[in-house]
């Protein structure tokens, strides 16, 4: 969520998140392994959960076509609804019913977690310098 200026207008109600409790606007980007942008969308209204927009700019189906994947947060997880010998993008797991994760489940998410790292320093320098 890039972060905007708060307005009272009626139609502004769109703009609010929810889950970061500001106004915004959501872009969703998809990074190499070292943080560098590749792709941005266009601008969602900050109201949208990230699973919705990636699935109005068809992101599994551009992955699929370009024969790339990504490495997703928990927030994308039942995403990608083809195949899982080729899964267009890789999630963690998520602990469901009052259950814990199992060990391996867990060692999974950390190495996922130290993948998606670099990436999310680039996001953050996006929003430090205002690029976007």
């Amino acid at each position: 969520l890039i972060r905007t200026r708060r307005r009272t207008a009626r139609e502004n109600r769109k703009n609010y998140s929810g889950k970061h409790k500001a106004h915004g606007l959501l872009f969703l980007a998809l990074t190499d392994a070292k943080g560098r942008m590749l792709w941005i969308s266009s601008a969602r209204r900050g109201a949208c959960s990230e699973i919705t927009a990636a699935r109005y700019e068809k992101l599994c189906a551009r992955l699929r076509e370009f024969q790339l994947g990504a490495v997703a947060d928990l927030g994308f997880v039942g995403l990608d609804d083809g195949a899982e010998e080729q899964p267009a993008v890789i999630t963690g797991f998520k602990a469901s019913g009052g259950k814990r994760l199992s060990s391996p489940k867990k060692v999974v998410n950390r190495l996922i977690s130290s993948l998606r790292a670099p990436v999310e320093h680039g996001f953050a320098s996006l929003k430090t310098f205002r690029i976007l």
